[in-house]
């Protein structure tokens, strides 16, 4: 028990640790703002573009480390000097700015603070559910767990899905020698592509739906996440048949990779911890929907139409808490859990939250200087920035950019309502759908493109599966993924 207390009490202290310093500085930040003059230019305008070389720089280190010196890169103390290093020139470079850099930094801080939670959360409260029976990693029974993460993430999160069952997929694929390209597909699908049907399934879907998308209009996009999954996993199926096959040299060796890896029953171990999963989804909808506001606008600083900063992610963590206390420490022995994993997101993130500031803010302001302006293009130029930048912001940077080209005014808050209610109604419905797909689908293109495509590379590399590099998992998406959106643009965005 008293690791467990240890356990409870980190995920408490790293939650208040990060929290009350941006809520610290959203007062420091008002005062400054409320002091400064109320010049209309934007961080953007005033940033030299040399500022985005310490986020290009760590994005060249995550990506050549791992082959130049992996044994120095696995170790997160390692990661974390890296992040350091990078970040704080560019945490200093920001604050010159006065109320424009204090400001970009608070948002960058409270966005990672929600990130680290909601995925630490999952990771966590997925953690303690076993399963537990007579598995096979066979073809199509590999090919059934990727279709059901894919029917699941967008109602769980992709998050939710990919830590719910990762675990189950490896240990059912454990007699296996040839397991990355499973994880790989797993990435595709689970973490990915399957999360495009409600705003649960991922960042840029529910940022949508706080800015006025309405909770059931990503559901129109079902025709072009039915093909985009249903194209994986009918490749998936070929090539997991033709990895057995290469590693069977007889029938008989076949039907061996198939057979169970266990005699015992069918069970779940945790099951508490799925109360907590759905416990987690009502948060992140109660504070979509805004249920509670005039509670909070009562009680608790803020203008009553969001919940105040703090509130859904102080609940997450007691949640959490909750879910872990209660998991006996066999069940997590049982499936490998360690917190490994959600630490390196939290290194590497920190320092990619940080560097990518600069980026951003450069995006927002030249965005439109790109020339986008047809679905298909602000598909491409939302999908190739959301697979280096956080697929979020670079959604609503797409949306801001759209809504500009017809006039919807930005400072509302529920402006893309507006922007669907247009006399033009079709045409932006088709742009925002195409924006929605872009940040969702090419978040898989890089390990970074999505926040549980690193966490699923760590689980599975602690369960001894050599996964492929930075550029090694590129492969893999440039060969299978683009041709796919290839062939999404002509079918859909033409």
């Amino acid at each position: 028990m008293s690791c467990k207390l240890l356990g409870i009490l980190a995920v408490l202290f790293v939650s208040s640790f990060l929290i009350a310093p941006v809520a610290l500085a959203e007062v420091a930040g008002a005062d400054v703002t409320q002091a400064a003059d109320h010049s209309t230019e934007k961080l953007g305008d005033l940033l030299n573009p040399i500022a985005v070389l310490p986020f290009v720089i760590l994005l060249l280190c995550i990506a050549l480390f791992p082959l130049l010196n992996p044994h120095w890169w696995e170790h997160n103390r390692n990661k974390g000097i890296i992040a350091l290093v990078l970040g704080v020139p560019v945490v200093g470079y920001l604050m010159t700015f006065g109320h424009h850099g204090l400001e970009a930094m608070e948002h960058a801080g409270k966005e990672y603070v929600a990130f680290l939670l909601l995925l630490g959360s999952l990771f966590v409260i997925s953690g303690g559910i076993y399963v537990r029976g007579a598995l096979r990693g066979s073809p199509a029974i590999n090919t059934m767990f990727l279709g059901l993460g894919a029917l699941i993430a967008s109602f769980v999160g992709t998050t939710g899905a990919s830590m719910l069952l990762i675990r189950p997929l490896l240990r059912a694929n454990g007699h296996r020698h040839r397991v990355a390209h499973i994880v790989v597909f797993f990435i595709f699908v689970v973490s990915n592509c399957g999360g495009l049907l409600t705003p649960l399934g991922d960042p840029p879907l529910f940022l949508g739906f706080l800015k006025g998308v309405p909770f059931g209009w990503t559901l129109r996009l079902f025709p072009q996440w039915a093909f985009v999954n249903g194209t994986l996993l009918v490749i998936f199926y070929l090539w997991d048949t033709l990895a057995v096959r290469s590693e069977a040299k007889t029938p008989e060796q076949e039907a061996a990779l198939e057979e169970p890896l266990t005699t015992e029953s069918f069970g779940i171990e945790g099951r508490h911890n799925f109360l907590g999963l759905a416990v987690i989804v009502a948060i992140i909808y109660s504070c979509g929907q805004g249920y509670g506001n005039a509670f909070f606008k009562q009680y608790l600083p803020g203008d009553g139409e969001v919940w105040p900063f703090g509130v859904q992610e102080l609940l997450m963590a007691l949640t959490t808490a909750i879910c872990f206390l209660f998991t006996s420490r066999g069940t997590h022995e049982k499936n490998r859990f360690g917190f490994g994993p959600i630490i390196e997101v939290a290194v590497l993130f920190a320092g990619i939250f940080v560097t990518m500031i600069p980026a951003l803010a450069l995006l927002n302001v030249h965005g439109k200087s790109l020339g986008v302006d047809d679905p298909a293009e602000f598909f491409w130029a939302a999908g190739i920035l959301s697979s280096f930048l956080d697929n979020a912001p670079t959604y609503l940077t797409f949306a801001a950019t759209a809504c500009g080209m017809y006039g919807v005014n930005t400072e509302d808050g529920r402006y893309l309502h507006h922007f669907l209610n247009l006399p033009e109604a079709a045409q932006t419905a088709r742009i925002l759908a195409a924006i929605s797909c872009g940040a969702v689908f090419m978040g898989a293109n890089t390990y970074i493109g999505n926040g549980p495509n690193f966490m699923v590379k760590a689980i599975a590399e602690e369960n001894n599966v050599k996964m492929p590099g930075f550029f090694g998992y590129m492969a893999y998406s440039m060969g299978i993924l683009i041709p796919i959106f290839i062939a999404v643009t002509f079918i859909f965005f033409r």
